[in-house]
């Protein structure tokens, strides 16, 4: 789910690529934020990225 974040997909496209409900997403962003201490999810990509979790698109 980090990579999915990372790549800035939203609640509905993570629910869609991992057939899980929308409300499983928000348990988990929500243990996300709270665990990376993120203020939102531009941070959380942010540090995605900076953790080489994603790459930018080519």
């Amino acid at each position: 789910m980090r990579t999915l974040v990372g790549r800035g997909r939203s609640d509905a496209e993570i629910v869609a690529d991992l057939f899980i409900s929308v409300a499983t997403v928000k348990a988990h962003m929500t243990r996300l934020l709270a665990k990376l201490d993120a203020r939102d999810r531009v941070q959380l990509v942010i540090i995605a990225y900076d953790e080489g979790l994603v790459s930018p698109p080519r």
